[in-house]
């Protein structure tokens, strides 16, 4: 099983390491990056995609799961076949014969699907398993652990066995602050040749601005914010003042704002919340924050995973 892979900060060196973009096609999805997290995913990916028929990518929206799958695509003996991107709720109501799967799907969304759209899916993949290999890949994208859905109720645990069979766990660009340089620029020259201009850079002081922003919305977000940049850039030069992102003073200030708002008053949330921001601070090092926190990390893995603080 491929598994979700333990952030471990790394020197940044060279923009040859290996990353994703999100980009539309299988041929853009070149490797740029530095982080440890991403080279170990990507080499992973490679490892399976001569093999793969299913597999599940989880992550947060806008972490670049449609990018991966392509990835895997482009990688795969199928890549000079079709990729075709659907919803799954849609798919499943469609008039698309399971049987004349060819190729490589990429369901969006399994985690959506009601009860009766995950009995559908389980009797699809149950049909598919004695389909001889090399002829399709059925990839399925949750922005949660299906495994944890499943153990939780609210996913059939046969249906999520099946998908994670092979799982990619896609980490958020705040705990991979170091590959943030890179996607940048990588980003910045896909947005100039969309709109057709010359090169633009980030000027002095810009990097440090994103680099203080948490990026809820992950690379989706960034790509968002430079292309709002760039239309404000003078002379090639996006400048700090340019990014419509908060500073780290205004970051500290709505999150103490945040805190006071009465749905977060709850003991629980606010002791998730603030472990949360130590982790942030700390670029998703746990071992670093947990020794901050004066806390084992077995505990900072059961606060992270929303368990009840206050029965423990």
């Amino acid at each position: 099983m491929y598994s979700a892979v333990q952030y471990q900060p790394v020197p940044q060196t060279s923009a040859s390491r290996l990353t994703l973009v999100e980009v539309e096609s299988p041929s853009e999805a070149r490797p740029v990056g530095v982080s440890a997290a991403w080279r170990k995913l990507l080499m992973q990916a490679e490892m399976a995609a001569p093999h793969v028929q299913v597999a599940a990518i989880e992550g947060e929206h806008g972490t670049g799961k449609h990018t991966l799958a392509r990835y895997l695509f482009s990688r795969s003996p199928l890549a000079s076949t079709t990729f075709q991107r659907r919803d799954a709720r849609e798919w499943l109501v469609s008039d698309d014969d399971p049987a004349t799967l060819a190729g490589c799907t990429y369901l969006d969304r399994v985690d959506l699907l009601a009860p009766p759209g995950q009995g559908l899916l389980l009797s699809v993949l149950k049909s598919l398993q004695d389909r001889p290999p090399g002829r399709f890949v059925l990839i399925a994208s949750s922005q949660t652990s299906l495994r944890q859905m499943a153990a939780q109720g609210l996913l059939l645990p046969d249906l999520a066995f099946r998908l994670t069979a092979v799982r990619f766990a896609i980490s958020p660009l705040r705990q991979r602050r170091e590959d943030i340089s890179v996607l940048a620029q990588s980003l910045l020259d896909r947005i100039c040749r969309l709109y057709q201009q010359r090169p633009v850079v980030l000027g002095p002081g810009s990097l440090a601005r994103l680099l203080q922003h948490n990026w809820p919305g992950n690379v989706r977000e960034l790509a968002a914010v430079l292309e709002t940049a760039l239309l404000e850039a003078v002379n090639g030069v996006i400048r700090p003042d340019d990014l419509a992102v908060p500073s780290g003073l205004e970051t500290s200030q709505d999150m103490q704002q945040s805190m006071m708002r009465p749905d977060s008053l709850n003991l629980d949330a606010v002791v998730q919340h603030h472990v949360q921001y130590v982790l942030d601070l700390n670029r998703g090092n746990k071992l670093r924050a947990a020794r901050q926190l004066c806390i084992s990390r077995s505990t900072l893995y059961r606060i992270l995973g929303n368990e009840n603080l206050l029965a423990h």
